[in-house]
This record gives structure tokens, sequence and C-alpha cells, in this order.
């Protein structure tokens, strides 16, 4: 018997009450499914379908801020258009995804302040208007590929020939900018060099026309790390001495979060783009809401896979804030319905307050 009460004692230790949410997934009805209800039941579902209703909840708070005025201390040049400024970061894999037509949604009805990219966004957001990319397999042959010309972004291809119709197109663009540093002084940085790409693509399936139209600048400080680089490389041996001037868009970056009533960070991915959106918040001692989504993880000690709470400790997260949120997942599987849960939901309240207002304006 003692050793049985022994066995039950550690088997059945006396549990202290716990309030929490009730664990409950979605029940699959006999009709048709409610979608919105079958993500809404993500909140309760537990694991990283949990983390996925915490970053919609946190996003839509951020989009509640964004509705207000802003009512902060104004700064000459610095986009200050609402309550809430969102910085949206994306690594250049979400350009070369479908994931492309979710963010071309988000510029397109002027819903975040700011994008922080890397090169290959750049490139791949252009010559998606140019030509395809396609989807393939995770297994192809490199060695095969490359025999053919044909380059793999995990299960996607891009031709080589669609590289040579982007620099065709470019370097015009390349040309026009020199001649104006010569001709008039004028520097260059990568948000006006972006921007300009954005115009004279002239293109709505783009993301970069969109920000253009918008004034949504685009940062991206690593601009020369892709097949922009490639061709300002080939073209300063035909014309050398093109300044890009990467002070400026640090001052444009770090003024904006500065001059944030409050401030929110949507980062999908690592790297430079996760830490150059960070580090502009820290300008302010944190942003005031954080959503990341990637599947890096933190025992290597990258800024890749910091956790929100390393970046509270270095400032770039608000201290005492609504607890930041982290999905551990692969960007493409969740985006485009964190998009819907938020950004869409928002955008067709808005609409739909905007049409009563023409209505009741009409009446009278």
């Amino acid at each position: 018997m003692e050793e049985t009460s022994i066995s039950k004692a550690a088997v059945y230790p006396k549990s202290e009450s716990f309030d929490g949410p009730v664990v409950k997934g979605y029940n699959f009805p006999d009709g048709e499914v409610d979608y919105n209800a079958l993500l809404n039941a993500y909140a309760t579902t537990g694991f990283q379908a949990t983390n996925f209703g915490a970053a919609v909840d946190m996003i839509n708070e951020m989009l509640d801020a964004k509705s207000m005025p802003f009512e902060g201390y104004e700064m000459e040049g610095v986009r200050q258009e609402s309550g809430c400024t969102i910085f949206l970061g994306f690594t250049s894999n979400m350009i070369s995804s479908g994931i492309r037509e979710s963010i071309k949604f988000i510029v397109k009805e002027n819903l975040v302040d700011a994008l922080v990219t890397t090169c290959g966004a750049i490139e791949e957001d252009i010559m998606k208007c140019l030509a395809p990319h396609q989807v393939g397999r995770f297994d192809f042959d490199g060695k095969t590929l490359r025999s053919k010309g044909l380059n793999r972004i995990g299960n996607l291809i891009v031709p080589s020939k669609n590289y040579e119709l982007f620099e065709a197109w470019l370097l015009p663009l390349l040309n026009f900018m020199y001649d104006e540093q010569k001709e008039k002084g004028k520097i260059w940085s990568p948000s006006k060099i972006i921007s300009l790409m954005g115009e004279r693509i002239n293109n709505e399936d783009s993301v970069l026309y969109w920000a253009w139209k918008n004034n949504i600048p685009v940062f991206c400080p690593a601009i020369t790390d892709g097949a922009v680089g490639d061709v300002m490389y080939f073209n300063s041996y035909e014309r050398e001495g093109f300044i890009v001037d990467l002070i400026q868009d640090i001052r444009g970056i770090n003024r904006m979060a500065v001059g944030a009533e409050k401030s929110g960070m949507i980062i999908l991915g690592g790297g430079v783009i996760k830490h150059h959106i960070a580090n502009a918040n820290l300008m302010r001692n944190g942003a005031d809401y954080t959503v990341y989504i990637n599947t890096a993880q933190p025992f290597d000690g990258s800024d890749s896979g910091a956790t929100p709470d390393e970046a509270v400790s270095w400032g770039k997260i608000k201290h005492g804030c609504k607890e930041p949120v982290k999905i551990y997942c692969e960007a493409t599987l969740v985006f485009p319905l964190v998009v819907a849960q938020t950004f869409a939901k928002y955008h067709r309240k808005k609409m739909a307050e905007h049409m009563l207002t023409a209505e009741k304006t009409q009446d009278e």
C-alpha cells in the first residue's frame, strides 16, 4: 500500500487552478465550411495555430491604431498619416512566390507605411512584369538545370533569359540616373532608385508600382546583393562613378520610426530585413506591436532566429507593450490567411464606411 501511495502521489500531484481558454478546434459541419470560423478557431487550437490567432489579434490592433488620426510630433519629410506607422519586412523569396500578390494588395490599398526587403525582391517584382516564374520541384537536379539555363528558388524555376530581360530593362534607368548625377548633382539612394523603378514599370501587377503610386518608401540596404548589383557591376565598366547613398535611407527609416506615434512591425523571414526594421525602432525605444513569421531557431545566436524577447533586451521592442508574437512557420503557408483575417477585413470595413458616408452625403 505504501509503495502504491508513493507512486500515486508522483503520478497525481495536487493541481492548482489554471484560468485559460479551453482547447477547442473547429467542428466541421455537414454542410459548407465556414472558413472565417475555421480561422477564428485557430486561437484555441494550440501550438502554432494559437500563435496564428495571436498574430491576427496583434495586426488588428495595429490597424485599429492606424485608423486613428496622427497626433504625435510632426517631422518634416516623414510619412505620418495615422496613429500607427506599420513597417512590413519580407525576404526576397516572398516576391519569388505567390506571396507577392498578398503584399501587392496591402501596398495597393495603402495599408502599411514602409517596406523593407532585399535585392532579390526588387528585381523579381520587375522581372515578373516581363516574364513569369514557374512552379517546379525541390528535388530537380542542379547540374541538369544549370545546363538548361534554369535557376531554382526552392521549388520555383526562373529561366536565365528573365534576367537578361531585366538587364535590358534596367540599363536605360541606370544611365538616366547616372546622367542626373553628372549633370544635376543628384545623388540617388536605394529607395529613390526603387521608386523610379516602380514608376517606370507602370504595371499594376507590381508591388513597386503601387509603392511609388502611394508614396510608400521601399528600403533595401542590400541593394547590390542580387541582379540589380550585377547590372550595376557590368555597367560600371562603361560608366564608372555611379553613387548610391545608403545614408539617405538610414536617416529615412530611422526618422520614420522616431516620428511614429505608435509603431508596428510585421516581418516575414529574417536576416537583414528583420534587423533593419527592428534597429530603426530602437531609435524610439522599441516598437509597440510586433509579429514575426519565420522558421529560424534561437540556439545559434543568429538575428534571424532571435526571439521577440531578445529584441526587448535591445530596446527594439518596447518593454511593457502587448506580448509580441512569433509564428514558427514557413510564411507562404500562413501569410495569405493572416492577410484575409486582418488587412482584407480592415479594407472591406473602410470601403463600406466610405460608401455609407458617400450615400449620406448624396442624400443631403
